[in-house]
């Protein structure tokens, strides 16, 4: 079992820095909220992004009530007066180069790909925040746990993903490399997508996958979710992604944990 609660109790750790001396930070993405929060001193941050307090979009959710949001907008994070503002690679260009140009200190962080690559993220944000201790202990955490983690293997059991509108995810994404460090194969990699794509029900329906990778729930009704729902699949067990597959945090590993479980459950009913 990967030692989660190990790694929060790392993030929660007593740090003797004063708040004063550390910069303080305004993040204008969901997933930068998740690193901002898991690694400064609270005195330190001063906003977070409008889905920070989301627990549809944020594992961390609950950590972020109590600190304010912004509107990604120039005017408002100027008047916050922050050393530093954390933004994802995708965030509008425009609040970027403004923000820069009145001097104020920008740090972009990409969308991870990989599970190797959320450490590196963990300690770049380390030293965006001056928490290089805090983040090398993490990082290293997670370093371990990773490594303990068996690739899929030639007969492990077929997963496919299949989101609304048969959206579906292959090689060089996160969400992948969950998969496979879980112990399944990802179809839309034996298919030969890069990045995502789409696969059509009649696809699902040939290759006959031994489980689903499905979306989180959501109240209400779309026609997207038609396909991913179709009585042909009825039969395929289902495993509804969570917040924890979405930003490159330590809580990915909760996510392959999850699909182990599920793995395991295929297993135990082939051998009923």
């Amino acid at each position: 079992m990967i030692r989660l609660l190990t790694l929060l109790t790392l993030a929660l750790a007593p740090f003797w820095a004063s708040a004063s001396d550390l910069p303080r930070v305004v993040s204008v993405n969901v997933c930068t909220d998740q690193l901002v929060l898991l690694l400064a001193d609270p005195e330190q941050i001063i906003s977070l992004s409008q889905l920070s307090d989301d627990p549809r979009s944020s594992v961390m959710a609950d950590e972020a009530t109590g600190f304010a949001r912004n509107n990604a907008q120039a005017e408002m994070i100027a008047v916050q007066r922050p050393d530093v503002v954390v933004a994802g690679i995708y965030n509008d260009p425009n609040l970027i180069n403004m923000l820069q140009s009145i001097g104020i200190e920008t740090v972009q962080f990409p969308v991870t790909q990989s599970l190797q690559d959320i450490s590196s993220e963990i300690r770049k944000m380390g030293t965006v925040l001056d928490q290089q201790a805090k983040a090398e202990r993490i990082a290293d955490r997670l370093e371990r746990d990773l490594t303990q983690i068996r690739a899929a293997q030639e007969n492990a059991p077929l997963a496919a993903f299949f989101l609304p509108n048969g959206y579906a995810l292959g090689a060089g994404t996160l969400s992948h490399e969950i998969l496979v460090a879980a112990g399944a194969r990802n179809l839309s990699v034996e298919l030969g997508f890069e990045g995502n794509g789409t696969l059509s029900l009649e696809q699902v329906i040939l290759h006959q996958p031994d489980l689903l990778i499905g979306a989180q729930e959501y109240r209400g009704y779309s026609m997207a979710e038609d396909m991913v729902t179709h009585p042909a699949l009825a039969a395929i067990p289902v495993l509804n992604t969570s917040v924890d597959w979405v930003c490159g945090t330590p809580f990915v590993l909760r996510a392959i944990e999850d699909v182990a479980r599920a793995i395991e459950d295929l297993e135990t009913s082939s051998n009923e």
